[in-house]
């Protein structure tokens, strides 16, 4: 189970950022609740093409939100095989696979969450490529690497899918592009089901986090009833490992 202290911590450090997004007018109006659509999205996109990690991946796995738009035009544009995480992990296969070379689309809508159904193949982690490269959306993220999602922990749990899988592991770098104001510079709480940044990409610069810190795979006891129950591949991954021979 999570610990509701860290729980509620958590939820101070989202409202803050928010409301200083909001303040600032970084972000649009109604931004409490989501990840950012921060302004100058676009720009943190064009300074990470610049890394060497980005131009040396060619497999991508992205989150589906509007801030991360830009970066996963990006991917595209540059010939990289995208994977979207469908909304919520809501079908049985959790991913859209996003080919540059046989989309029919634009970019610009194929790579969002309305537009890939349309266009894009829905595919299981058994039909995955390994990712090289892993782009996260954030609320708020410190120098040390932690980050905080807007709450329902799909980032979480598509990393700990891919973890079990064997399609990530240690060395796949996780960056997430985030307005400065959402770069915090005091400690903020994390879980053992948490994973780290390694590089944070604003509009203005980048920083490379310390050491990676991944879990090991999916922690069951961190899942809540819901979510075993309405993500399938949460709820796959449980029936499979409950059908295991168990040690005599």
């Amino acid at each position: 189970m999570t610990d509701p202290t860290i729980d509620n911590a958590k939820q101070v450090a989202r409202r803050l950022v928010w409301e200083v997004l909001e303040r600032h007018r970084a972000a649009p109006p109604g931004v409490h609740g989501h990840i950012p659509a921060f302004v100058g999205a676009d720009r943190a996109a064009a300074r990470l093409t610049g890394l060497p990690g980005w131009q040396a991946a060619t497999v991508v796995k992205s989150n589906p939100d509007r801030a991360q738009l830009p970066v996963r035009v990006q991917a595209l544009q540059a010939g990289k095989l995208l994977y979207m995480a469908v909304p919520k992990l809501a079908s049985a296969k959790p991913f859209y696979l996003l080919d540059p070379a046989t989309l029919t689309a634009p970019f610009q809508t194929a790579a969002t969450s309305a537009g890939a159904p349309d266009t894009a193949e829905l595919v299981g982690l058994d039909d995955m490529q390994p990712v090289e490269l892993i782009i996260c959306g954030s609320v708020a993220v410190n120098r040390r690497g932690v980050r905080i999602g807007k709450g329902a922990g799909y980032a979480d749990i598509e990393v700990a899918l891919l973890t079990e899988a064997g399609l990530i592991g240690p060395d796949t770098m996780i960056v997430t592009t985030v307005h400065q104001l959402q770069v915090l510079d005091e400690e903020l709480p994390e879980t053992a089901h948490d994973f780290s940044i390694d590089v944070i990409v604003t509009p203005d610069e980048v920083i490379n986090c310390g050491p990676p810190r991944r879990p090991h795979g999916v922690l069951s006891d961190h899942l809540g009833p819901e979510q075993i129950r309405d993500i399938p591949a949460v709820s796959s991954y449980h029936r499979a490992r409950d059908e295991r021979p168990r040690p005599m």
